[in-house]
């Protein structure tokens, strides 16, 4: 199972509504508008990681 970024529902991969890959993953969408939402705006579903002063970490640069 994974979790639909923009509406936080558990998805089972086999049988989602959609995909999209970001930054080399894929996420997986309980329904086209979560997708096409997604698909919008990525960044605004997925976490920016960044370290206790705010900075870019390596792995999200």
């Amino acid at each position: 199972m994974q979790r639909d970024p923009v509406c936080q529902m558990d998805v089972d991969e086999q049988t989602a509504a959609g995909q999209s890959t970001y930054q080399g993953k894929t996420f997986y969408f309980c329904s086209p508008g979560c997708r096409e939402a997604f698909d919008k705006d990525p960044g605004q579903y997925v976490p920016k990681e960044t370290d206790l002063l705010g900075r870019k970490t390596p792995s999200s640069q």
